[in-house]
């Protein structure tokens, strides 16, 4: 216990300075109460977990809604932190306008790219002072069948070429952020192969990509993460790429997992967890050179978008605080290496 009392004195960001970044997904309500003491203490970069998105941040053509993002650039910006930008470019939470003219038809080619430049100049602009990193785009790998590019508006109406456009737009307007490919699973042997495939095309033809973000939403009963995962790291740094762990959570459910019979995680479960933290960390320790960044998608178990899915009605706990906001095993364990 004593050992435990001494660990909650110290602080994640602290304790990695010379390693990477520690981040965490937030919404303003995240800036207040025990979520606001928490970031002050462990965390020094922000991603807005949804309210950057598209649909959110542009739900009109002629309308913004900078209101939740501005303040969390305030916070970041009063409490020398960072932030991630989440996302220009994907195939959900994208309003329908985007891709319809006046009459109400699909747009051309030229008008979807003209909305997405006006798009992405004007975020860039508002936060250039502050983001670090954009997820320029996110997603747009296929994992369901043989394809390598994933069905989307953007590609149906652009092209394949969209997702070198949209890396060209941004670093117009950048500035020194520097730009990523974000994605899921893409440290598994399936995904990765195709990964790196649409990865190497585009930097065979000049596309101003700088990293790929891993998105990390993993769980406590793979066997093979650590293998895959190192594997994925070395596949993506052969590129010359930057990488960050964008949205890290570790569910105590394998995906295919249905059960709804819990009401909080099992010791079992919690112990497996922190193994997991630990051994992750571990990994990401060891590849510094290359990984820049970790962020973990949410702060405590009150709150993340694990509850719900795969599962409807079904709490999930991955995160490395509780629904009490309590530290977790698994936040002692990646302190205590």
């Amino acid at each position: 216990m004593g050992e435990n009392l001494e660990m909650l004195n110290l602080s994640l960001a602290k304790t990695y300075k010379d390693y990477f970044k520690i981040g965490a997904a937030v919404t303003a309500k995240d800036l207040e109460g025990v979520h606001r003491e928490i970031l002050l203490k462990h965390f020094n970069s922000l991603t807005p977990e949804n309210a950057m998105k598209f649909e959110n941040i542009h739900p009109e053509e002629q309308r913004y809604d900078f209101e939740e993002v501005d303040r969390i650039r305030s916070f970041a910006i009063e409490n020398n932190m960072k932030m991630r930008g989440h996302t220009f470019v994907w195939h959900n939470q994208t309003p329908g306008w985007v891709f319809l003219d006046k009459n109400g038809e699909e747009a051309s080619k030229e008008l979807v790219i003209e909305r997405l430049r006006g798009h992405i100049k004007s975020l860039c602009e508002r936060y250039k002072d502050v983001v670090y990193a954009w997820d320029v785009v996110n997603e747009a790998v296929e994992d369901k069948t043989e394809k390598l590019l994933r069905e989307s508006n953007w590609r149906k109406i652009i092209g394949d070429d969209y997702l070198k456009i949209a890396f060209e737009i941004a670093r117009e307007y950048a500035g020194d952020a520097k730009l990523f490919y974000n994605d899921y699973n893409n440290e598994m042997p399936y995904k990765l192969e195709k990964t790196y495939k649409v990865l190497k095309e585009l930097l065979e033809r000049g596309t101003p990509i700088d990293g790929i973000g891993i998105q990390a939403h993993w769980n406590i009963w793979d066997k093979n993460l650590v293998s895959n995962l190192k594997k994925a790291i070395e596949v993506y740094a052969s590129l010359g790429l930057e990488i960050h762990i964008t949205e890290l959570d570790i569910s105590v459910f394998e995906f295919e997992d249905k059960r709804t019979d819990l009401f909080e995680p099992t010791p079992e479960m919690l112990e497996l967890q922190a193994k997991v933290y630990e051994d992750v960390f571990a990994v990401f320790r060891e590849y510094k050179d290359v990984i820049t960044s970790v962020t973990l998608w949410g702060i405590s178990d009150r709150h993340t978008w694990k509850d719900n899915f795969p599962v409807k009605g079904r709490k999930d706990w991955p995160l490395l605080f509780d629904v009490n906001v309590k530290p977790k095993e698994a936040l002692y364990r990646i302190l205590r290496f």
